[in-house]
């Protein structure tokens, strides 16, 4: 088995980096950058020598998924959860948030009321608001350092009136996976109350020791017939700016009105390097992804060790999944502006503040922890030693 060096830091300047680039225009050119979530990783060297195979070629035309794409996807969905999905099940779109967009135009009206929780991955939260919809918020709950879903605050507002819920799973920012008997549940009340399920389960492929992902529309033929779900290689092998999402919808009448919705607004044709990287990564990566999962896993211990050591009133709530960590400072300080002078303007790191996730999020930061460790070391070390500049 080939030998990966995720310990290499390498420059993303100068490379319209939306993370890096962005951060230094708007920050400055010290900052350390451990927010947004693409991993400072490089992909597969498989799919790297596909991608400049690809671009050797010299043509870059007009392309189309064809169905060594499907298989690929077919593949993956078996192989990673256990889920036989038909070719016809599955619908391209360049990115999930395009996807979800599209959906709430063409499954809500506007004014209808369209369930997440919080705190909740914003852009999706945002694209329910901008389209129209009203945003209703159920605040999952912390207790003993673990998010749970409020059972009753969800049926209370779909008793109200809900028309579309939209479930990130694992979640994002809370690392939780989501059990079976959870799942359920949710499923039991979109049923009760005819509500649509759009699962967002891009970061699906990061699932931690004693945790497992479960696909919401494998629980039964009627939960598939009321489920979307969303699925991409960009996060687990770091290929977002390449633009592929599969779309999987056992619905065929929902199928057929999202494909309308894709032609509406123009989108049918993949980038020219986005089918080639995604098979490659589906059916030629196991290897890479088995030791980039152990790397990320021994991050995740890195710095809980050392925040326990460093910064103890940092509590880090439990990751079951991603390569996100969610990081209650509010023993430290419960504004955010404090925060923010510590964190961003003293030590010159940039995290994603709690607020960026709702109000709920107040208090709170978001790590990614998809970098080199010397990354890590460096960003935390940054924080201690201004370690704690907040008032209690």
């Amino acid at each position: 088995m080939m030998v990966y060096n995720f310990d290499q830091v390498i420059s993303r300047l100068g490379t319209n980096s939306a993370k890096w680039d962005g951060a230094v225009k708007t920050l400055g050119e010290d900052m350390m950058v451990i927010s947004v979530a693409d991993m400072d990783l490089q992909a597969p060297p498989q799919v790297v020598n596909k991608v400049t195979e690809m671009a050797r070629h010299g043509i870059y035309g007009y392309t189309d998924p064809f169905p060594p794409y499907y298989e690929a996807v077919q593949h993956w969905l078996d192989k990673a959860y256990g889920w036989k999905v038909p070719q016809e099940w599955i619908v391209f779109s360049p990115r999930i948030i395009q996807a979800v967009s599209i959906m709430i135009q063409r499954f809500t009206e506007p004014g209808d009321r369209i369930l997440m929780h919080t705190p909740a991955y914003q852009p999706i939260a945002s694209s329910v608001e901008m389209n129209d919809r009203k945003f209703v918020e159920s605040r999952l709950l912390l207790r003993d350092g673990r998010y749970d879903f409020d059972f009753d605050d969800m049926e209370r507002h779909m008793q109200a009136g809900v028309k579309m819920l939209l479930l990130i799973s694992p979640h994002n920012p809370t690392g939780r996976v989501w059990n079976r008997m959870e799942l359920e549940r949710i499923a039991d009340l979109c049923i009760r109350y005819d509500v649509l399920i759009v699962s967002d389960d891009i970061h699906a492929d990061f699932i931690h020791e004693g945790h497992e992902h479960t696909i919401i529309a494998k629980l039964s033929e009627q939960i598939a017939e009321r489920s979307i779900i969303c699925t991409s290689p960009g996060k687990t092998f770091n290929l977002a700016s390449l633009e592929i999402a599969n779309i999987v919808i056992p619905n065929k009448q929902l199928r057929e009105r999202f494909q309308y919705g894709l032609r509406q607004a123009g989108i049918h044709n993949p980038t020219f390097f986005a089918p080639p990287a995604l098979e490659v990564a589906y059916t030629e990566c196991d290897d890479w992804l088995s030791e980039l999962r152990n790397y990320i896993r021994d991050n995740i211990s890195f710095t809980e060790a050392y925040f326990a050591e460093h910064m103890p009133e940092l509590k880090i709530v439990k990751a079951e999944g991603t390569y996100l960590l969610w990081v209650d400072c509010r023993d430290l300080s419960k504004n955010e502006s404090d925060l923010i002078e510590w964190i961003q303007n003293k030590s010159r790191v940039c995290v994603s503040f709690g607020t960026s996730f709702g109000a709920v999020g107040e208090g709170f930061i978001r790590l990614n922890i998809g970098a080199p460790r010397a990354l890590l070391k460096e960003a935390f070390e940054r924080m201690a030693s201004n370690y704690p500049l907040v008032h209690r």
